[in-house]
């Protein structure tokens, strides 16, 4: 897991919600902000990878932002933050092999087959003839 903690740049804003009067005069809530194309922590593959992965979440300014309000104090939500921004680059970092597709084989097929004969034909009894 790469940790790029250090090229984060925060910016903090008042909370909304439940908090009373700390609400109103306590700036809680953090944002994270990280410039993805200035980062040099990644290598060029990654970093496309990362803009094409979070392109939703990244602005035009190729500035990826994250916000925390959850705790009541600023440490905790800066915490918050920064680990949310690491696990959600990190994982779109991540390469799948991909799946090699495989056909079924004979007795899986003949077996299939087989019930749906059955159910077939125990639903075909339960008709009323005359």
């Amino acid at each position: 897991m790469n940790d790029f903690s250090k090229e984060l740049s925060f910016k903090t804003s008042r909370s909304g919600g439940a908090g009373g009067q700390n609400v109103n005069k306590v700036e809680t809530a953090v944002t994270a902000m990280w410039k993805v194309s200035e980062t040099k922590f990644f290598s060029d593959e990654q970093i496309e990878l990362i803009l094409e992965k979070l392109k939703n979440r990244i602005n035009n300014d190729g500035v990826l932002q994250l916000t925390s309000t959850e705790a009541r104090t600023q440490l905790e939500n800066k915490a918050i933050a920064i680990e949310r921004i690491l696990n959600i680059v990190n994982a779109s970092v991540v390469v799948h092999k991909p799946r090699k597709q495989t056909k079924p084989r004979k007795s899986q097929i003949e077996k299939r087959l087989t019930a749906k004969k059955i159910l077939s034909e125990k639903k075909d009894n339960r008709r009323f003839r005359y």
